[in-house]
This record gives C-alpha cells, sequence and structure tokens, in this order.
C-alpha cells in the first residue's frame, strides 16, 4: 500500500501554486520580491512552496480588492509570529484593521460622489468656485495635474501640517 505525504508536509510548484491561486507565476514572483510569501529552490533549483501559501495568497488578494497597499498587507503578515500563514482568529484582526482603511475610503468616495453629483447641471460655468476645479493651478506646488479631488482624510490632515510648515516659512 503507497503512503502518500500529509498535504501540510507536500511541496508544491509555482505552476500549481499559480493555478489553485488564480495568479500568474510572475505575481508569484513579484510577491516574493516584495516579501508577501516564501519559497525555496529543490535539489533541481526548481521553486517550492508550503500549500499553506495558498491561505496567504487569499488574503493578499482579498485585501487588496479592499484597496489595501501591499505595503499595508506586508507590514500586517509581517507582525504574525513566525511569519505564519493568518489563522481564522488572525484574518478576524486583520479584517478589522482593514475593515477602519475600508470605511475611511468610502466617506472619502461619498465626498467625492456628492461633489460629482453638484457638478453634473453646472457646465463648470464658474471655474473660481467649482470644488472639483483647481484654479491657478494651486495644488501644483504639491502634486502634479490640474485637475482637484478632495482627498482622504489622512491626506487632509498632512497637507494641513505642510500649508502651515509653507506660511512659516
Amino acid at each position: 500500500m503507497i503512503m502518500s505525504k500529509p498535504l501540510q508536509d507536500a511541496t508544491l510548484s509555482v505552476g500549481y501554486i499559480a493555478k489553485r491561486a488564480g495568479v500568474k507565476v510572475s505575481t508569484l514572483h513579484f510577491y516574493e520580491t516584495k516579501g508577501l510569501i516564501r519559497s525555496w529552490r529543490n535539489q533541481g533549483n526548481q521553486r517550492r512552496y508550503k500549500p499553506d501559501v495558498l491561505r496567504r495568497i487569499a488574503v493578499i488578494k482579498a485585501a487588496q480588492h479592499m484597496g489595501v497597499t501591499l505595503q499595508d498587507i506586508k507590514d500586517t503578515l509581517d507582525a504574525l509570529p513566525d511569519n505564519r500563514t493568518p489563522t481564522k482568529k488572525d484574518w478576524a484582526n486583520l479584517s478589522q484593521r482593514w475593515r477602519t482603511q475600508l470605511t475611511k475610503q468610502i466617506e472619502y468616495l461619498e465626498q467625492i460622489r456628492e461633489k460629482v453629483d453638484g457638478c453634473i447641471g453646472c457646465g463648470c460655468l464658474s471655474m473660481t468656485q467649482c470644488p472639483m476645479y483647481n484654479p491657478d493651478d494651486v495644488c501644483g506646488k504639491s502634486q502634479s495635474g490640474a485637475a482637484f479631488l478632495p482627498s482622504t482624510p489622512d491626506e487632509q490632515a498632512n497637507h494641513e501640517k505642510t500649508d502651515k510648515i509653507d506660511e512659516n516659512h
């Protein structure tokens, strides 16, 4: 009778992981360069992964869909003991942290939506008063582009600090 290895002891190829996770092989390589996942090389110099990397990739993809940056994902995953794959309890903590970010992003998008709704009928005839327009390129000092959209609460606080520093110099 042939005994197969338990799944947790298996080593999986990059192609298998890519197919199971629904990502390209190049995405796995990119995640590795960013320190989000880890592999090792076998004697034939082929990349190998533990099966639990599939859960890490699922967490990465879910967080990206929520708008979390790869750096934030990495920082959060790095905080797990022994860089382990998140458990159900870990996911609850991770998702709560990201939920706060998501709530801020939703509030930001709602602000933009309200301003866009107000602009629909105006035809931007009053360029000096339109909140979606950037008269005299006042934002050119801090960002590129002529159009101005309201920033997130965190960006607003950062701009206010920068403006105070500029006023004092």
